[in-house]
């Protein structure tokens, strides 16, 4: 009687069947990818992805679509005297795209025989005026010991992708020695290799559709794709090598091979993406960026390994078959016989750390503030920031947005917050001085302009009466204008517009004396003050986070409440985004771990068929991750918040992939009538290649990611990522063993049958 074609067979013999169709389409998708990696926007700013109500989130949006923000950078000069850092001072003043250096001789500017200079310049960051400029500042400088802080996007862009070539070597060649002990044909290692760039490159030109994506995730999105889906087209390709031993090789082999490997690895990948798409119901909008991206990966890794993989290796039937090697894998069945004879010592030891290692990993310190989080490797610019920090008082800066227009009252709470501690400088419009005794907000008489400006007094009676007429405030056409008040930068504003357009001429002198004014009003104007808010900007000395910065943030608000109202007023700063983000991490935290153990405990009863089986390797996993997260604790590392969630859900969702090998191969073995301490040594030794190859990439990935890249945030992500594998590896293949022999019984009474094609998703 002839087998029934299964609809996995008929889906597998038409991939084959049309594989030439499918190599155009690869291709135009990967010509279109290509050219789209170069367009894909990155943001290194976390608060990007702050949820859209936070206060830090709302007033960012505020000061990007109202205030321009020019460049200024922090240069520190060491063993200079005073004398000489004032002659460098009035010196790079003079240098032309520099628009004032701020120095004196308090502590924040001159300490140690260093000084800092805050160095402003005429554009914003990475324009090509300012960044000519810059160069100066170097070139004058040279010679001296100069430290520079200014973190643009461009340089830290350069250095990440810089680093990341050299990762990506030293990773292809531990992949390459991987592959090799596992593989059955040395030509598959170059299939692998066009599989993986394929794969690799439509995730990264496709990440162009989801517009900004932030450098964290573009920078280990590649290496991370190897570490979670190089294991697809091995699984395929040794399903091949099995098939063609009985078929032959060619189109049969490789119809049957796919129509089982297809279910393995959409098995495989399940509890994967499930860990990756609980980041997305993340607050912290970071946690969306990076799942979506990681997903997206496996998704594409798994169409790459189904779709052209098959096709591939109908080109090379014969490459494949004559560069066929003995495996390299040693046997571990002594290992395994150990476990059996050891009385579950491992078991205990498991059960003994547990607490503690919960109790280390929910007191391990997770930091919301960039300057506070521990390096792994160096990094010219963070060395930099603490040389400065170091040397002078630390010192960040904070904005208070205001309604627009009320000058009085901003005078008022500039006043205060001039004598509250922690503040070291404010300024505002409201507070920048004209003449010793006004400041440039207070209002005018034409006869106070007229003396001030240095124009005759009816040319100042005339620019009044204008001003009135166009702004319907009609006192000073049919009133008495010698009385009529405007504040001071509305009517330079309004003077220099009514010269530009030919109705007021000053003579040379006068002009001469108030163009200059022109440039440094307009930049205090559009850095100040918006179309609905006015921005107070503060230099505070109060640390990024904890309990000091928040009751800061709450005095800050507190006055300017006090003139403007209950809510009316906005506090951001890097004190504010340090409590928004505790704030959106404390929200995601629990719901996360919940949400990502739910998911990938629902699709390990569909995985492996037995209740008891699917709690045991939850919790095998489970206890992994909290001794990962231990050794933060017990080394007294200062690590981003965002380690904890993400590499939760990733060490959850893709490690949990070598528990389910053993277990699936332990059940094999247990239903085909082995007892249950020969079926785990089978188990044990026939899962060995698979835990090798998976579980090396994705360590070795990790911690390459945390020696080479010097992004803080990158390099604790790769740093836990890499820790974790290597802890499930070896729990995987000391604990669970023993567990899953001690609990036997509950495991085979729990089982039920679901009618699947594939069994083992290995």
């Amino acid at each position: 009687m002839q087998k029934k074609t299964s609809f996995l067979d008929k889906a597998a013999a038409f991939i084959v069947d049309f594989r030439l169709i499918i190599f155009i389409l690869f291709a135009g998708a990967v010509v279109f990818c290509a050219m789209s990696v170069s367009k894909v926007q990155v943001s290194n700013d976390l608060t990007a992805f702050l949820p859209a109500e936070t206060e830090t989130r709302r007033g960012l949006t505020i000061m990007e679509e109202e205030f321009v923000v020019y460049a200024s950078e922090d240069v520190m000069v060491a063993n200079v005297t005073y004398d000489e850092a004032l002659r460098l001072a009035d010196m790079l003043s003079e240098i032309d795209g520099v628009t004032g250096v701020t120095f004196d001789d308090t502590a924040a500017h001159y300490a140690h025989a260093s000084a800092l200079f805050t160095v402003g310049y005429d554009g914003q960051t990475d324009d090509p005026v300012v960044t000519a400029a810059q160069a100066r500042v170097r070139e004058a400088l040279a010679g001296y010991d100069v430290y520079i802080y200014a973190l643009t996007l461009s340089n830290y862009a350069e250095t990440l992708a810089e680093e990341m070539v050299g990762v990506m070597l030293i990773a292809a060649a531990v992949v390459l020695v991987a592959l090799l002990l596992t593989s059955r044909s040395y030509f598959e290692l170059l299939i692998f290799a066009v599989v993986f760039i394929v794969a690799a490159l439509l995730n990264l030109g496709t990440n162009y559709w989801l517009g900004t994506i932030s450098a964290i995730t573009s920078t280990i999105a590649v290496i991370m794709q190897l570490a979670l889906a190089i294991d697809y087209a091995i699984i395929f390709c040794h399903r091949y090598h099995d098939e063609a031993e009985a078929l032959g090789p060619g189109r049969p082999a490789v119809v049957a091979s796919l129509s089982k490997a297809i279910v393995e690895i959409a098995s495989s990948s399940l509890t994967t993406i499930a860990g990756l798409l609980a980041l997305t119901l993340m607050q912290f909008r970071l946690g969306y960026d990076l799942g979506v991206v990681l997903a997206k990966s496996i998704v594409c890794s798994m169409l790459t390994v189904f779709l052209l993989m098959p096709g591939l290796i109908m080109l090379f039937p014969r490459a494949l078959a004559k560069t066929r090697h003995r495996s390299l894998i040693p046997s571990i069945r002594p290992w395994g016989r150990f476990l059996g004879k050891s009385f579950n010592i491992f078991v205990w030891i498991f059960l003994l750390i547990l607490p503690g290692a919960f109790w280390c990993a929910q007191h391990a310190n997770f930091i919301f503030a960039d300057s506070l989080i521990d390096e792994l490797t160096y990094s010219e610019t963070r060395a930099t920031m603490h040389k400065i920090n170091d040397t002078f008082d630390y010192s960040t800066y904070a904005a208070i947005l205001v309604p627009v227009g009320d000058y009085d009252s901003e005078k008022a709470i500039l006043q205060e917050l001039a004598d509250v501690e922690g503040v070291k400088d404010v300024i505002g419009l409201a507070n920048i001085d004209i003449d010793g005794e006004h400041v440039l907000t207070d209002s005018f008489t034409p006869r106070m302009f007229a003396e001030l400006a240095g124009v005759d007094i009816e040319t100042a009676q005339l620019l009044y009466q204008l001003y009135g007429y166009e702004h319907d405030e009609y006192q000073s056409i049919f009133g008495d204008v010698t009385s009529y008040s405007v504040p001071l930068v509305d009517m330079f504003l309004f003077l220099f517009e009514k010269m530009d357009e030919g109705l007021i001429t000053l003579d040379g002198e006068t002009a001469e004396m108030i163009t200059p004014l022109r440039d440094t009003l307009r930049r205090g104007v559009e850095q100040l003050r918006g179309e609905n808010w006015d921005r107070l900007v503060l230099t505070v000395t109060v640390p990024p986070q904890g309990a000091e910065s928040e009751a800061f943030i709450e005095q800050l608000r507190a006055i300017a409440e006090r003139y403007y109202g209950e809510g009316s007023v906005l506090v951001i700063g890097d004190v504010t985004s340090s409590r928004d983000l505790g704030s959106s991490y404390n929200g995601d935290m629990l719901r996360i771990n919940l949400l990502t153990i739910l998911f990938v405990f629902i699709i390990l009863m569909f995985t492996i068929r037995s209740f008891v089986g699917s709690v045991i390797l939850v919790f095998v996993i489970q206890g992994s991750i909290w001794i990962n997260f231990s050794f933060i604790y017990l080394l007294g590392m200062n690590v981003p918040f965002m380690v904890n969630l993400m590499v939760t859900a990733i060490q959850m969702g893709a490690t949990i992939d070598y528990a389910i090998v053993l277990m699936n191969r332990y059940l094999n073995y247990r239903r085909d009538g082995l007892e249950p301490k020969q079926a785990m040594i089978e188990a044990v030794n026939n899962s060995f290649a698979t835990l090798l190859t998976s579980g090396s990439i994705m360590t070795v990935a990790g911690f390459l990611l945390a020696m080479r890249i010097s992004d803080v945030y990158v390099g604790h992500i790769g740093l836990a990522v890499g820790r974790g594998a290597l802890t499930s590896i070896i729990i995987v293949l000391t604990v669970l063993p023993q567990l899953i022999c001690l609990l036997d019984k509950a495991i085979m009474k729990t089982s039920f049958t679901i009618s699947l094609k594939g069994d083992d998703p290995a």
